[in-house]
């Protein structure tokens, strides 16, 4: 079970994240994935030499919304995270044919997203 109380609401320029500890971000990008595309997110290597690892998952096909970022900071020290500045990049995969099911079809838990969405469990 995940304690909603556990998370604190944050806007700026800049977010410390506390040693051994995650944060979850927005997108400044609203995606709509077409159906015969799949995408792969993966955090900046400039990043991850510091310890701050991004975890997303796949934007399945017929996706659409801004995305929720995991950020993990992995070290023993606090972790400065600077808006706007490029910490995760997509890759784009266009298949032969469109998917038989499409995240859409599947009418998925995470459609349309607005916010920063918390895990629906």
């Amino acid at each position: 079970h995940f304690d909603t109380k556990s998370m604190v609401d944050f806007r700026g320029d800049v977010c410390i994240i506390p040693p051994n500890s995650f944060a979850l971000a927005r997108t400044i990008e609203y995606f709509r994935i077409p159906r015969k595309v799949l995408t792969v997110c993966l955090g900046k290597s400039t990043y991850a030499r510091c310890g701050i690892i991004v975890n997303v998952t796949p934007f399945e096909p017929e996706w659409e919304g801004f995305v929720t970022l995991e950020i993990s900071n992995t070290t023993p020290l606090p972790a400065r995270i600077y808006s706007n500045e490029g910490i995760a990049q997509v890759l784009f995969f266009e298949a032969d044919e469109e998917c038989q099911m499409s995240y859409a079809d599947k009418k998925g838990k995470y459609q349309g997203q607005q916010s920063i969405v918390l895990p629906r469990l």
